[in-house]
């Protein structure tokens, strides 16, 4: 009987954390004022936010492709051909991460000559 009333479900009331904690006053006090995308008013800022998030996922799949590579290697049991196969997916996932810094790169230096 004790243990129905302990761990009986009670009334919970939502706490807006942002709101109350003082995060949204301070935000906009250092000029963060929401998602970027969303704030930017030219086109040339959008198209740069984009960009930004298709490197970033980008790089998110050069750490998936790392770690592949890597457990491929590690379980291979001395089996050439995939210790050669996980090589290979290490090696190409180096140059891709290579190729999007690069890329990125040249996105920065293009929108800071055009802004």
């Amino acid at each position: 009987m004790v243990a129905a009333c302990i761990f009986t479900p009670g009334p919970i009331q939502a706490y807006d954390f942002i709101e109350d904690s003082g995060l949204n006053s301070t935000a906009q006090g250092t000029g963060h004022l929401g998602i970027p995308l969303f704030n930017t008013a030219s086109p040339l800022g959008i198209i740069g936010v984009i960009i930004g998030v298709i490197l970033s996922l980008l790089g998110v799949i050069f750490l998936v492709l790392i770690i592949y590579g890597g457990f491929l290697w590690m379980t291979a049991a001395g089996n050439e051909d995939r210790v050669a196969k996980a090589k290979k997916i290490i090696q190409n996932s180096i140059v891709g991460l290579i190729i999007v810094i690069a890329a990125y790169a040249i996105t920065v230096f293009i929108g800071t000559q055009l802004t």
